[in-house]
């Protein structure tokens, strides 16, 4: 979510050839002719251990290759990473998102990149407004990330739309009554469940049964069964991966038959053997993979040939995308520094892998929203909306 059509870059920049090198040391690096004012400082966090590693993992992978191609190419600029070119571990956990925020910022990063998960941005948002830091937070979908400060941004679009569209696609699939289960400890998916029964009570679409778990939770039996119960024909759960095959496999074995649909925490879910029962089960997601665009194509076939398809998510594609975003607010703003970056960034627009982005007055990403299904347990776009919910296209 490099080549191709990335906004405010040159095409050599992003369509350049990879270059053999260790990629940590060239995202730690930069090239010894290059003038110390254009080099662009940014830290970077995500989750790189624990049940959402497989986020982290895309996040380095990407943040390399961005790099890689960035410093390799003609721009006038460099990216160097700090923290030895280490994505920072935020463990998916508040308390430790704060150890990695210092660590970064103990580098003097101009930037930082992250974090994926809203309940860890929070308090990163906070401190780096206070800090006067420039913050781009890459999959943080709660409406208060960008509200802590005018240096906080994001290039991931925020709970209510997803939530919005979530709803819109029930109507659109002339659905009445839905059931919606949701994890009451997490803030990502508070925020979805809220602003999913909003939609579809504003659109009279029946609530028939709302359910609670704990993000940790592996037993769903009780909740499917209510669920079924209720006369659903449609069950929404904005809930992580990690949780996702136990939850789908509990709902088909209580007897729901009908379509299942999660955020785009889903992306990278394990279906290994319960390929059958992922069938009619949608997600909503910041970019397909299978999408035509070259800069998608281009970044999917990069990243495929470096690193492998497994870690190949919306996480890669989004902190790939955040790099690029820095190196053209450098070119906005006329210099590498915090203050000059913010400038750059501030109602950007930018055309990634993510697609056509433009941010509004609260940092806030307008963007396209993909919904992926899965086929034989594989994920397979399904189409592409705008952000007024019209086809921007579709698979078949």
């Amino acid at each position: 979510m490099a080549a191709g059509v990335l906004g405010g870059c040159s095409s050599s920049a992003q369509g350049g050839t990879a270059s053999t090198a260790d990629t940590s040391s060239a995202a730690s690096t930069t090239a010894s002719s290059a003038d110390s004012g254009n080099v662009i400082r940014v830290g970077v966090v995500c989750s790189m251990t624990g049940g959402s590693a497989i986020y982290g993992e895309g996040a380095q992978n990407a943040v390399d290759m961005a790099v890689e191609e960035i410093n390799s190419g003609d721009s006038g600029y460099t990216v160097e990473i700090v923290n030895g070119g280490k994505v920072a571990d935020d463990a998916k956990d508040a308390k430790q998102a704060m150890n990695a925020y210092n660590k970064v910022m103990a580098d003097s990063p101009a930037a930082i990149v992250g974090s994926f998960f809203s309940s860890v941005t929070l308090p990163m948002a906070t401190q780096a407004a206070n800090d006067g830091m420039l913050l781009l937070a890459t999959g943080a979908t709660n409406v208060d990330v960008t509200q802590k400060g005018s240096t906080i941004f994001r290039n991931c679009f925020i709970d209510p739309y997803q939530g919005k569209m979530a709803a819109l696609f029930v109507k659109s699939k002339g659905f009445s009554k839905v059931a919606v289960i949701y994890a009451k400890d997490d803030d990502y998916s508070n925020g979805l469940k809220d602003a999913f029964v909003e939609n579809c009570e504003a659109n009279g679409i029946e609530i028939t049964y709302t359910g609670e778990c704990m993000s940790t939770d592996t037993d769903f039996s009780s909740q499917a069964a209510q669920a079924v119960a209720s006369g659903a024909e449609f069950l929404y759960y904005p809930c992580f991966l990690d949780t996702v095959p136990l939850f789908v496999g509990a709902a088909r074995n209580a007897g729901f038959t009908g379509t299942i649909m999660g955020g785009d925490a889903w992306d990278g879910a394990d279906t290994t053997g319960l390929e059958d029962k992922f069938d009619d089960c949608y997600f909503t997601n910041h970019y397909s993979s299978e999408d035509t665009a070259p800069a998608v194509q281009n970044f999917v076939q990069k990243y495929t040939e470096k690193y492998g398809t497994e870690s190949l998510n919306a996480c890669a594609a989004l902190y790939y995308d955040a790099i690029y975003m820095l190196l053209q607010a450098a070119e906005n703003g006329g210099g590498t520094d915090t203050a000059s970056l913010v400038k750059g960034m501030t109602g950007m627009e930018f055309t990634g892998v993510g697609g056509k982005i433009k941010l509004d007055e609260n940092g806030d990403a307008i963007k396209s929203i993909a919904f992926n299904t899965f086929v034989d347990g594989k994920v397979k776009w399904s189409e592409t909306l705008d952000s007024d919910g019209n086809l921007v296209s579709s698979a078949g």
